[in-house]
């Protein structure tokens, strides 16, 4: 992992006892540590109608944080494409280009990120996954100096070249990527089961592009680093817990602590272990181990890494600790 870029997917975590605006606040605390210590960039995901996630409007999250941050790379991990239309798209990043440029990255998902209740409250078509790669390309166009939709351009926009990321979680994305020649950045830190055979098609498939001549293969990992075992432990089942209560409470209904704990306790508390696969827990030196790992065997360009801790005070502590011992700060 020495050469290894490092990187962090924020989820603009609401944690217990903070407000929205303080989780927010806290998105440029952790983006200014991650800035400090030689990470290459923060990603924040689009997700809405969960009460536990604040990056609803990640262009927005996206502005704030960098006006507030002067290097550090800064993007989305991802856009939900089919939710928007890629002229907005577009003109809501170039925007962000033209403020803050060469560092601003548009990694998009084709997954709406959210339930279909909520998709429809969108104003979306639920159909909209099905022309995912058509809307990749006009809006690669947008921000092209030549756009496919003829007499339409965006402004802000046109000429900027935002950098493009296909997100994934199954095989599509990764044929996708590979076919548009563009990076491909594959959410193991919920979704394990296809990581392997995903990496493997986009390198096999892989087509230089403009925007890239080298396959460029990102992988996510849970990573909770702490100065002991039993804290990141600690850490781990709070993590556990709040993470089965927004996958299995329903709207209107948030699940009780006992309701939470019964679940771990049968076969949907094993799907949950199941799908937080690749997580590295502990103290650094073993926290360093498992990134490693994890590295080789996917042979990664650059791992995300995902601090799911519980308060913003454990996530910077995290960030610092494997920053040091990864050598992040002696390669700056």
């Amino acid at each position: 992992m020495s050469n290894v870029p490092l990187s962090v997917l924020d989820l603009a975590s609401i944690s217990a006892g903070d407000s929205i605006g303080q989780s927010l606040h806290n998105c440029v605390t952790t983006a200014r540590a991650a800035e400090r210590l030689g990470y290459t960039r923060v990603w924040y995901a689009e997700h809405h109608n969960f009460e536990t996630i604040a990056s609803s409007a990640t262009a927005v999250l996206i502005a704030h944080v960098a006006a507030n941050t002067t290097t550090i790379r800064l993007g989305s991990g991802g856009v939900m494409l089919p939710n928007h239309s890629p002229l907005v798209i577009a003109e809501q990043f170039g925007t962000l280009a033209e403020l803050h440029p060469g560092r601003i990255d548009l990694g998009l998902g084709r997954a709406p990120g959210t339930d279909q209740t909520t998709v429809k409250a969108l104003r979306r078509d639920p159909r909209g996954a099905e022309t995912f790669a058509q809307d990749v390309q006009e809006l690669q166009g947008f921000l092209s100096d030549t756009s496919l939709v003829p007499n339409v351009i965006a402004t802000p926009g046109k000429g900027t070249h935002v950098p493009l990321y296909i997100l994934g979680s199954s095989l599509f994305g990764a044929q996708l990527a590979a076919l548009l020649g563009l990076p491909f950045a594959f959410a193991s830190h919920f979704a394990p089961e296809h990581l392997l055979s995903a990496a493997r098609i986009y390198r096999e498939r892989f087509t230089p592009s403009e925007q890239l001549q080298q396959p460029h293969m990102m992988a996510s990992i849970n990573v909770i680093a702490a100065d002991t075992d039993e804290s990141a432990q600690s850490q781990l089942q709070t993590r556990r817990r709040s993470f089965t209560r927004g996958l299995y409470s329903r709207q209107g209904h948030t699940l009780t602590d006992d309701q939470v704990e019964q679940l771990l306790n049968d076969p949907r508390g094993a799907h949950v272990d199941q799908m937080l696969t690749y997580s590295a827990v502990g103290t650094p030196d073993v926290v360093k181990t498992y990134v490693d790992k994890f590295q080789s065997a996917i042979n990664a360009d650059e791992i995300i890494t995902v601090h799911h801790c519980d308060s913003s005070d454990n996530r910077v502590r995290s960030l610092e600790l494997l920053a040091e011992v990864s050598g992040l700060l002696i390669r700056q």
